[in-house]
């Protein structure tokens, strides 16, 4: 009881400071629980549920994205089920899609309120690890007593956003754990395969829109996030990751303008990791055609002209290979 006091009186003193938001993301996040969502970390009720049937309408909407999910969630489960963690995946609004625990932790998961229709929104949780990650479209993790609400304070979470093939928040990836002995430096471990995890499923969704088009990848000095372009048959930008978009100026969310990719490359703010992606495919077709242009240009899926300009502007010689 007096732990629970000490949390709430020490919640309530930082988010009424001003100073102390604008210091710190945590303190931030706890002033928007308090003060714009009117939330009390005392609250003792549950975490709010809705309906059998609202969950199986929020799943056919993010049906695309579980279906590619699916495997990845299994592979993270596998990675930190046998630690007494819980993986769960949510929609963009916070409410939870789906849940990976063990069998022996399942009821200690539904207690929690970690179980497929919960609404983890910041708005009816206040700061927890899914709802803060939603709220400000980055990798968090919420340890322990960082939690708004005092009945959260023995649960860690790690999180990361999930954007879909235009640029827009669909999801969050969960692991979440109220192992006491599970320390700052575990979670960061964990935090770091969340966000893998959550890039893997961004990359498996966007593949999966543009199956047709030919996918660009390449890296980007100052991102962690995946980096693709989706080129069609006249080498026409069709599609862009969330990370191709603010690598290359690009609008944050929506279609993306079909310009041609040669123009994009010729950009100056970045270009150089596509340029790099893009003669490296080119002199591996080369090299796998034995110098022929022709065959390599099939091999690429576009003509033979097409492939004669990529080498011009590229650099690259018939005798490169």
């Amino acid at each position: 009881m007096a732990k629970s006091t000490q949390h709430i009186d020490r919640i309530v003193e930082t988010a009424t400071d001003p100073a102390a938001a604008a210091r710190s993301r945590l303190a931030a996040s706890w002033r928007r629980s308090l003060q714009h969502h009117g939330l009390d970390p005392g609250q003792k009720g549950d975490v709010q549920r809705i309906s059998a049937v609202a969950l199986a309408e929020r799943r056919r909407r993010a049906e695309a994205m579980m279906r590619v999910a699916m495997p990845r969630l299994d592979a993270l489960y596998r990675l930190v089920g046998s630690s007494g963690c819980g993986v769960l995946l949510t929609d963009a609004e916070g409410v939870v899609l789906d849940l990976r625990a063990a069998d022996g932790d399942a009821d200690i998961f539904q207690a929690w309120g970690l179980a497929p229709g919960t609404d983890w929104s910041e708005a009816s949780e206040g700061t927890n690890g899914i709802g803060t990650c939603i709220a400000e479209g980055r990798r968090v993790t919420i340890h322990r007593d960082e939690h708004f609400h005092a009945r959260n304070i023995d649960m860690s979470c790690m999180d990361a956003p999930i954007f879909g093939p235009e640029g827009d928040l669909v999801g969050a990836l969960d692991v979440s754990s109220a192992r006491a002995d599970q320390t700052e430096a575990f979670n960061r471990l964990i935090a770091a395969q969340v966000a893998q995890t959550a890039r893997q499923i961004e990359v498996d969704q966007f593949r999966a829109c543009f199956a047709t088009a030919r996918i660009i990848v390449a890296d980007h000095e100052e991102s962690d996030a995946a980096i693709l372009l989706a080129v069609d048959q006249d080498d026409i930008l069709r599609g862009a990751t969330r990370g191709a978009r603010r690598a290359f100026g690009l609008q944050a969310a929506g279609p993306v303008a079909a310009i041609p990719a040669s123009d994009l490359f010729g950009r100056d703010d970045g270009a150089s990791g596509f340029e790099k992606a893009e003669r490296a495919a080119v002199v591996r077709a080369l090299a796998r055609a034995h110098g022929n242009v022709s065959q390599a240009a099939r091999s690429l899926g576009i003509g033979r002209a097409t492939l004669y300009r990529r080498m011009k502007r590229l650099g690259i010689g018939e005798t490169s290979a």
